[in-house]
């Protein structure tokens, strides 16, 4: 079969030097950002040229020489971070809470598979073979969902920390230029792709080398175990998305609705008491949200792969470079990451706002063809020329070129997705330029413009997701499909580097409002905006293409562990599951979007209350009550996250102890069928709204200029539809790609339980 070229102890040295190569490149480009300084006198100093000359001639027409200006971008940042720091702390209490009890619950439910004994058992897979107690499998279970969790939330808390130390330091940038405006928000962004991809990968790599010296020679169980840091990183991703979408949505729409459509003043308006909500949500919900979010698929995919590889031959013969092979995927995407950053940010200087965008997709062009080099070497040096992998009972022979097509094919999938994405979400193409004209008519028609873009957009990401797994699945089995997810999501960095920098963008043009800067400087911060928005629905392309591959992998696994050996549809078991599956997506919308809605409602009554009893208000002479605003909308998403994270962590205990392992399987079948639908044309639908009324406020066209312009019934008619697609693209959507991956590894997690126990009401009857 041959050997590995790369060794064991190197293996062991590159994994976590990589991470911290990936670290330190973080702290420095955080290190160049807070060289924009948020005080006057730091202002000053800044002012001085290289020869001791004042460049105040250049910048003075831009306001550089404001100190107020300086001074107000600074208290409006202060208040936008302590707003969103405060939500976040009120979230992990309840989250803890929730972590703690559902600990206890992996612990007992997994203990009590042999009766909490602690005699070695036979090996699943292997019955000739001993292997750990099924109580150490509790116990390293329930380890290994807490450090998951941790690692998630801190990725989330530090990303939110991050944008709200950079949305003003961008602000200010944008007075001397588009082009240093956009370094300062890609750079941000960077700091937090680059700190969550590394810690990501070394918690996990840390965490296996941990429990190895528990395990030793039981790579199966020690894998199984550590299944639980996909579950852990999803688990808290779920609340982190629900809570931050529903927060972010509610002040939206409010802010929305009652300042732009009844009241005509501009967006980000510092009259509009929902305001500050509003930006604090954008950091809440767009960065930390979907920073835990994308860890979770990073996790699970890393476990699914790991899970699987343990049964087949790099697990029995112990060979610990090849098995570690997921990880290797994930170091050299970091080090391609670092390199295609450079393009961004030193190679390539952006002087013109048309230049943002390609700028931006040149990032995923440059990571896609970067890596795929970087996946042929690894795949040479880290991989056996001939291997086994486990398919369902045998072992299937692979060669490490099989492999290499599996992860590249997922890579390059994730990139086609993307580009789809953008074509239907970005104003400077044809589908959001029909829904920017349907809004002539009045808002119904855009609404069902909109509606028909979104399903329409459904159609080649999922030829790409069925290619992928077709190809990968013959090639490697359920080890292709969750390498292939692997690739996706192997250039996370500069993927989240993309996403979290249109937040920071959105963030910008806010404090420049809210400050009075010029309009041009508002231009300036809009151009970066409505890139943002483009390149965060290709984000949550990615998000959700990942989550389909990395759910099916699971389910594989699920299958496997579960000693199922075929899921027929035609037995009535299964078949009852898969219709419920497919309800969860829908049952899982309702609740998100009616809870948006409900908090919305308040919003939108607070802000005309205030509007209306609030003497000066609208002169700009009296100082709206910020803070009533981001009560109501903590208040209702801590309280409205609740029902939709226990109906998608409860369905899978319920399902499995009561109706067994194959009406589980039709389940998680059904959910990943239908959810990964509803998820990428909620997401396309919303983004392609946002950004039709985006279209109508810049004029940038002739076109664009005979719908506008601001306050006019065709740009009203374009904020009601962009206010519908809010909670669409930015709580449903997003958060159903986490129902499907959840489901998924909380079933693997669980299976050795259900195996043994489940099926309770069957066996009654």
């Amino acid at each position: 079969m041959g050997e590995a070229i790369l060794s064991d102890l190197f293996t062991n040295v590159l994994i976590p030097a990589t991470a911290v190569v990936g670290i330190a490149f973080a702290l420095l480009q955080w290190v160049l950002v807070s060289k924009v300084r948020l005080s006057p006198a730091e202002a000053d100093a800044e002012g001085t040229g290289k020869n001791g000359y004042s460049e105040y001639l250049i910048d003075e027409e831009e306001g550089l020489n404001d100190h107020n200006v300086v001074v107000k971008c600074a208290e409006i940042q202060s208040a936008i971070s302590e707003g969103a720091t405060s939500f976040l702390f009120t979230e992990y209490q309840y989250v803890g809470i929730f972590m703690a009890i559902f600990a206890i619950l992996i612990f007992l439910f997994l203990g009590s598979v042999e009766g909490f004994s602690t005699k070695s058992q036979p090996c699943t897979y292997s019955k000739d073979k001993t292997c750990k107690p099924a109580l150490a499998n509790a116990i390293f279970s329930t380890l290994s969902f807490l450090l998951g969790g941790i690692t998630s939330v801190v990725s989330g808390f530090l990303g939110m920390k991050i944008a709200t130390y950079a949305n003003a330091r961008t602000t200010l940038e944008a007075r001397k230029g588009v082009g240093k405006a956009f370094i300062t928000a890609f750079r941000s962004g960077a700091v937090m792709g680059f700190l969550l991809a590394a810690n990501g990968l070394l918690v996990l790599f840390i965490s296996i080398n941990l429990f190895k010296l528990y395990y030793g020679d039981d790579w199966e169980g020690l894998f199984e175990a550590i299944t639980g840091y996909g579950l852990g990183g999803s688990s808290m991703a779920l609340f982190g998305r629900v809570g931050g979408g529903i927060y972010t949505k509610a002040a939206d729409v409010g802010a929305d609705l009652v300042g732009k459509v009844e009241r005509n003043i501009p967006e980000d308006d510092p009259r509009n008491p929902a305001v500050i909500a509003d930006n604090v949500g954008d950091n809440v919900g767009d960065i930390a949200g979907m920073g835990s979010d994308l860890f979770g698929s990073y996790a699970e995919s890393s476990c699914a792969a790991l899970v699987v590889a343990s049964i087949s031959s790099f697990g029995i013969n112990h060979d610990l470079t090849a098995m570690l092979y997921p990880l290797l995927i994930s170091s050299m995407g970091i080090i391609v990451c670092l390199i295609t950053t450079l393009f961004a940010t030193d190679f390539f200087e952006i002087k013109a706002v048309k230049e943002i965008e390609p700028s931006l997709k040149r990032q995923l062009i440059i990571s896609t063809i970067l890596m795929t080099l970087g996946i042929a070497i690894v795949s040479w040096v880290a991989l056996p020329s001939t291997f086994t992998i486990f398919n369902f009972g045998v072992q299937k022979s692979v060669k490490n070129w099989e492999l290499f097509f599996c992860v590249a094919i997922g890579l390059w999938a994730g990139l086609v997705i993307g580009f789809v994405t953008e074509y239907y979400t970005s104003n400077a193409y044809s589908p959001v330029q029909d829904v920017a004209d349907s809004c002539r008519t009045g808002a119904a028609t855009n609404v069902i413009f909109g509606l028909a873009l979104g399903y329409k957009s459904v159609i080649i990401p999922i030829f790409a997701i069925a290619i992928s797994i077709f190809v990968s699945f013959s090639l490697a089995a359920m080890y292709g499909i969750a390498v292939a997810a692997l690739g996706m999501l192997s250039t996370i960095a500069t993927g989240l580097a993309i996403d979290a920098y249109g937040p920071i963008s959105d963030n910008a043009g806010g404090i420049a409002e809210m400050a009075g800067m010029s309009h041009r400087i508002r231009e300036r911060t809009d151009a970066l905006d409505a890139a943002g928005n483009t390149t965060a629905a290709i984000g949550k392309g990615f998000a959700i293409g990942s989550a389909a591959l990395v759910s099916l992998a699971l389910f594989g696994a699920f299958v496997s562990r579960a000693a199922i050996s075929t899921v027929d549809v035609l037995t009535p078991k299964v078949f009852i599951g898969l219709l419920v599956g497919a309800m969860l997506p829908y049952w899982f919308s309702a609740m998100t979007m009616k809870s948006v809605g409900s908090a919305a409602l308040k919003m939108v009554e607070e802000v005309r209350r205030q509007f209306n009893t609030i003497p000066g208000l609208m002169e700009g002479t009296a100082r709206p009550d910020y803070t009533n605003c981001v009560k109501i909308s903590t208040d209702a998403s801590i309280k409205e996250m609740i029902p939709p994270g226990a109906l998608v962590m409860l369905t899978p205990l319920v399902v499995g102890t009561l109706f067994g392992v194959e009406t589980l399987s039709g389940v998680l079948a059904g959910s990943l069928v239908s959810g990964v639908q509803i998820a990428i044309s909620a997401s396309n639908t919303g983004g392609a709204w946002d950004n039709a009324k985006k279209y109508i406020e810049a004029g940038a066209s002739e076109h664009a200029r005979s719908l506008g312009p601001k306050g006019s019934d065709p740009h009203k008619a374009a904020v009601i539809g962009d206010t519908i697609g809010d909670p669409l693209k930015d709580t449903s959507g997003p958060s159903l790609n986490i129902l499907i991956k959840l489901m998924a590894v909380e079933s693997l997690v669980f299976a050795p339980f259900f195996a043994t126990h489940g099926g309770l009401l069957f066996k009654l009857f």
